[in-house]
């Protein structure tokens, strides 16, 4: 199974991400159902358990250099059900994004049910 990887310079920042108007997440070029790698907005990426979990400041702050330095190595993954995305994993490269100011994030989105999100907020 081959993935599409959408690389952008750190320099590019500014920059939108597009999606059809009726909200289907994007599509796999390779025709496959696996998982994608894209930039999603910050913003459109939601934390259920965020409340829940702390994240060590240490770790974020070393992220946040690394991220400054070289780029985020290690895309978060991302469940995408009916076009809304959620975020269980990689709270410290997020917030270390949020800390940063970056508008988007690399994710590696894979398509979900609601039963599996409802697995997942278990």
């Amino acid at each position: 199974m081959a993935n599409f990887v959408l690389q952008v310079p750190n320099t590019l920042r500014s920059f939108s991400v597009s999606a059809s108007s009726n909200g289907a997440p994007p599509s796999n070029p390779s025709g496959g159902s696996g998982p994608v790698i894209v930039e999603l907005p910050l913003d459109k990426i939601r934390r259920p358990l965020m409340r829940t979990r702390a994240n060590d400041p240490n770790k974020v702050e070393e992220l946040m250099d690394s991220i400054k330095q070289i780029g985020l190595q290690v895309p978060i993954d991302v469940l995408e059900v009916d076009g809304v995305y959620y975020g269980f994993s990689g709270c410290h490269r997020y917030e270390a994004h949020q800390r940063l100011g970056l508008p988007t994030i690399r994710c590696k989105v894979r398509r979900g049910t609601k039963e599996t999100l409802r697995h997942h907020l278990r």
